[in-house]
């Protein structure tokens, strides 16, 4: 069983649509992620923990109860997946695509042209980067499987 973490923008389904497609080519995989309820992972320190009178210390009590799962999650992965969105600026994608790279992971990133300069030191640790979740499950196929669409026994399909 391949363990795959995906990180990163949470207003999409861009995770859904990978996992859908991994299922359709019958992968070994499990997926995890951070918490991805917004509100909950912004407010999971000081609901737990107790209210704090600056926005700063609510702020980092959330990142360090979050951390635990990210990091024990990003631990245990095979893969990360990290997608950076049109939207919003994912500092903390941004921060697990490093955690991940510090530790080895193989890394996969998907963003559109838009933050290519923007991304350019993620993207270089990165053993693959991508605009589509398609593209994301393609990889895991080949890298599962060893199996590529369009060949066939290392040949190319006739077509």
């Amino acid at each position: 069983m391949w363990n795959v973490y995906l990180s990163g923008e949470i207003h999409t389904n861009w995770r859904e649509e990978i996992e859908q497609a991994v299922y359709a080519y019958d992968l070994p995989v499990s997926f995890s992620s951070p918490v991805t309820h917004h509100e909950a992972s912004d407010d999971c320190g000081v609901a737990i923990l107790g209210q704090e009178s600056s926005k700063f210390w609510h702020d980092n009590k959330g990142a360090k109860v979050n951390a635990i799962r990210t990091r024990t999650l990003i631990d245990k992965a095979d893969i990360i997946v990290v997608r950076f969105g049109e939207k919003y600026k994912q500092w903390n994608a941004a921060f697990d695509a490093g955690y991940a790279a510090a530790l080895g992971k193989s890394l996969i990133v998907i963003h559109g042209g838009d933050h290519q300069h923007a991304l350019k030191e993620v993207d270089a640790a990165a053993l693959a980067v991508t605009d589509t979740p398609t593209d994301v499950a393609d990889i895991l196929n080949y890298v599962i499987k060893g199996t590529l669409k369009g060949y066939t026994d290392g040949q190319e399909a006739a077509e």
